[in-house]
């Protein structure tokens, strides 16, 4: 049995111990020999200014736990640190959080993954990393591995936290970072995410290239770094894709119906639209890694009064019929309207693609190419295309013979059509939205 001193003693000691504030965490860089202990690959960076910011900004950022609870955090290095505390005011209304830090690479994202990025219970993670890797010549399948280790982290913390992955973008030789390498990586980090539904895989490498495959000088200050047009295109890009997450964009866009149309989409649900049954292919005799899966529909099936379809690629989300991003890469499908429009018409539709992303509009069964067009063709040479953004697609259908306009400018005026057919909208690579479908009889 105690005594009545000791037990005196250890309650004056743990009452002294509660009094006393914890000890400050410290969020100094790991030495060499103390990185050892760390997960990853690589060795850690070692110049004044990183080991300068890895203390400063995670220090600031450990007390803005509470604050940053649930926001979209962006993660990276120094082109992430670029959008600043503000984002540039470029995703008004969303609560973000930025967790990048120049000069950072992948092992030093995987050892702070937890405290600065896992410890906010994320809503969203938008992710762009690997460039210093190759500049300090960290091979190839090292930086694939600590990107697995990245995946697997966050998943472990939670399956349902969307992932936007960012392909690296393009630079430069003279920056140390060549064409052929960043492609290597860019390919090993699909692999690892093909075929998961968690994370969404952005064309910013495609985005941001020239002729070349380099960084086009367009969008960058000095061949590694966006100017402020590139951080523009960057939040354009990603737009898109919150919207689907339903992080913004939360309200329908209204519109009248002009007179003499009849709507095609209700934006509430997929009434009216549906799957074909498909002819059914043949097995390729040497399947290649990259090839896109075609589905194939055994039967006709509508979706009247689903929001989407069964296998979650079509959506309909705040007045707008989404193309999801496939998980596969691609992923080619079409969605058909139910009727059949067999006299002379006028379609109106608006669309909006992400960077890359590679579509079609059906008209009667033959298929007009919908795409995001700079980068995906065929027509490159469109004036007023938007990037990113609506643009406004009509088809007059008179006879035998379809004429497209976007935005007013001439995609084809020759285009063969069947007496009779359906509308259909074809999803393969990217995200693709369409609004404001409409049909009038002439």
């Amino acid at each position: 049995m105690k005594s009545p001193f000791v037990t005196l003693l250890a309650a004056l000691l743990s009452s002294a111990l509660l009094a006393e504030d914890p000890a400050p965490k410290s969020f100094e860089l790991p030495s060499p020999d103390e990185e050892k202990n760390f997960a990853g690959e690589g060795q850690l960076r070692r110049y004044t200014g990183y080991v300068t910011r890895w203390p400063e900004f995670r220090s600031a950022w450990a007390e803005q736990v509470e604050q940053d609870q649930g926001a979209v955090v962006f993660f990276g290095d120094s082109i992430t640190q670029g959008w600043g505390k503000d984002f540039k005011g470029k995703f008004e209304g969303m609560k973000l959080a930025n967790r990048g830090i120049g000069g950072d690479t992948t092992r030093g994202m995987l050892i702070r993954l937890e405290e600065d990025v896992l410890s906010l219970n994320p809503s969203a993670i938008v992710m762009l990393m690997g460039t210093n890797d190759i500049e300090v010549d960290i091979a190839p399948k090292a930086i694939g591995r600590n990107f697995e280790k990245i995946i697997a982290a966050i998943k472990a913390h939670s399956a349902e936290t969307p992932i936007i992955l960012c392909r690296m973008f393009p630079s430069s030789p003279e920056k140390d970072r060549p064409r052929e390498t960043i492609e290597e990586v860019n390919a090993l980090f699909e692999t690892v995410v093909k075929g998961d539904p968690q994370i969404t895989v952005l064309d910013t490498w495609t985005l941001f290239a020239d002729g070349e495959g380099n960084a086009d000088p367009a969008w960058f200050k000095d061949l590694l770094h966006l100017n402020p047009a590139g951080y523009d295109r960057w939040a354009a890009s990603l737009r898109p894709v919150f919207a689907t997450l339903g992080l913004a964009e939360t309200e329908v866009v209204p519109y009248e119906l002009e007179e003499g149309f009849v709507s095609l989409f209700n934006g509430k649900d997929l009434t009216g639209w549906g799957y074909r049954a498909t002819p059914p292919r043949k097995a390729p005799k040497n399947p290649r890694p990259d090839m896109p899966v075609f589905v194939e529909i055994k039967e006709d099936v509508a979706f009247n009064g689903m929001t989407e379809s069964p296998d979650g690629r079509y959506a309909a989300i705040k007045g707008r019929l989404v193309v999801k991003t496939p998980a596969e890469g691609r992923r080619i499908q079409q969605l058909w309207t139910t009727e059949e429009f067999g006299e002379d018409f006028i379609l109106k539709l608006e669309f909006r693609a992400t960077p890359n992303a590679d579509s079609g509009v059906f008209i009667r069964k033959p298929q007009l190419q919908c795409r995001d067009y700079p980068l995906a063709g065929p027509y490159f040479e469109l004036q007023n295309y938007k990037p990113q953004d609506w643009n406004e697609l009509v088809v007059t259908v008179k006879g035998a013979i379809a004429h497209a306009t976007c935005n007013g400018e001439l995609l084809t005026d020759d285009m063969e059509v069947p007496a009779t057919g359906p509308i259909g909208l074809e999803g393969d690579r990217g995200q693709m939205e369409y609004r404001h479908l409409r049909l009038k009889t002439l």
